[in-house]
């Protein structure tokens, strides 16, 4: 008995790291970007660990390919839900949404996503199982008890270390949030001096241009034709100083985005610790009760840092 317990904690590895892989690669592809993918360190999903040992138990001995392929697809979309639920009742947070797929279940589970745990479930049950059951019964007992125990404590040391980091996720968030407020407001100021600045040097260069306009006008009715042929030089050199001077403000304007967009990213490693930074950057549609709008304002920083680049 034990001995088969261990061969399904060992099949339920292989498919966790199988998910890992699949996962990883899908993402990375719709993200543009390498992505880690998985709520654990280490290189495994356990939810497809989960679904497909289950499904191996439930349907080992089911032969119609149809049958396998409905109860797969119910049975996965259940454990999906049953997680996403769970997971954000103890995190607060929301770790995928399928809002923008049709056929949804309040962003939870999705048909397309079921449909491919269907068919998952009758190629891991008729093609992929068979041959690593045959592999799996041949390595000797002494074997598997050794690598058992040392992939359970690992995969118990990794779940905890994960659950401690991302525990106090949303108090995170907050103290982010309230950081981010408060350089904000000394940004807002120096944004709005340089604006003030950049309507005096506009509205000084235009009472220049006006005053020499009416040099102009007061010289053809004098017909001081000499004073006339200085005037064009006077009106160029206030529209270059003027040109030369918003240039200025706007190049500051740059440096001061830049500078609020370095300042977030120190604002958040500071903030959050390694496990917190990780589900951000694996969790793409990852999703707050509460502070959604912060996280959606640092994933889109990041995101001009990460393109920027």
């Amino acid at each position: 008995m034990m001995l088969v317990l261990e061969h399904l904690f060992l099949w339920f590895i292989l498919y966790s790291f199988a998910g890992w892989v699949y996962e990883s690669i899908l993402v990375s592809c719709q993200e543009r970007r390498l992505v880690n993918r998985g709520f654990l360190n280490g290189p495994l999903c356990p939810i497809y660990g989960t679904g497909a040992v289950a499904g191996i138990v439930v349907l080992g001995n089911v032969k119609h390919p149809l049958v396998v392929f409905l109860v797969a697809m119910v049975g996965a979309s259940i454990l999906e839900y049953a997680t996403s639920w769970a997971m954000e009742r103890l995190f607060h947070a929301r770790w995928w949404d399928y809002s923008h797929f049709r056929f949804n279940l309040n962003g939870r589970i999705c048909l397309l996503g079921a449909v491919v745990f269907g068919l998952g479930g009758v190629v891991i049950v008729d093609v992929v199982q068979p041959p690593v059951e045959r592999v799996t019964n041949m390595i000797p007992a002494q074997v598997v008890h050794v690598l058992v125990a040392v992939l359970v404590l690992l995969t118990v040391l990794d779940t905890v270390v994960t659950v401690v980091g991302i525990v106090d996720f949303e108090q995170s968030l907050e103290r982010f949030k309230l950081a981010v407020s408060k350089y904000g407001g000394a940004m807002r100021e120096k944004v709005e001096d340089a604006v003030s600045g950049a309507t005096d040097l506009v509205a000084g260069a235009t009472g220049k241009a006006s005053g020499v306009a009416s040099d102009m006008a007061a010289s053809v009715i004098d017909g001081a034709s000499g004073k006339l042929g200085g005037v064009p030089g006077s009106v160029g050199q206030a529209v270059g100083q003027m040109g030369q001077r918003v240039g200025e403000s706007w190049q500051n304007g740059k440096e001061m985005s830049a500078e609020f967009m370095l300042r977030i990213k120190d604002t958040a490693d500071a903030v959050f610790n390694h496990q917190q930074r990780r589900m951000i950057a694996s969790f793409p549609r990852l999703k707050t009760t509460r502070y959604n709008e912060t996280l959606q304002q640092l994933r889109e920083t990041m995101e001009k840092l990460y393109r920027g680049r």
